[in-house]
């Protein structure tokens, strides 16, 4: 373990003491599919695979690879079950997902229109 702060830690330095506030983007949702999944689901509790996949206009191994990313870094959480006798599969952010789409919203607009 090492006496470095990590990147979050940093960023939220920074935002704090009036640092640009690029530091508070989240570099995994700097990918367009990933930022298109994360805000698909902000308004939703969960959605089925397939509606996301439709609406973010991707393949299922392309929604496949972004999805695992996000649910590596613990954003999203992916529940697997089915309807009748069809296999489904439903994602939903997590809490943290949530709020690192929200700070990232919120740098976004912050660099766009240089304010909250």
């Amino acid at each position: 373990m090492t006496d470095e702060p990590t990147a979050d830690a940093g960023a939220q330095a920074a935002a704090k003491h009036g640092g640009h506030p690029r530091h508070d983007l989240a570099p995994l949702l700097n990918a367009p599919v990933r930022l298109s999944v994360v805000a698909a689901l902000a308004p939703l509790d969960k959605a089925e695979f397939a509606f996301v996949r439709d609406l973010v206009e991707v393949s299922d191994s392309v929604l496949s690879k972004q999805v695992a990313a996000l649910e590596e870094a613990g954003w999203v959480e992916v529940c697997k079950g089915r309807v009748g006798r069809r296999p489904r599969t439903w994602i939903s952010l997590t809490p943290q997902g949530r709020s690192v789409y929200e700070r990232h919203l919120a740098a976004l607009r912050a660099i766009a229109f240089g304010g909250p």
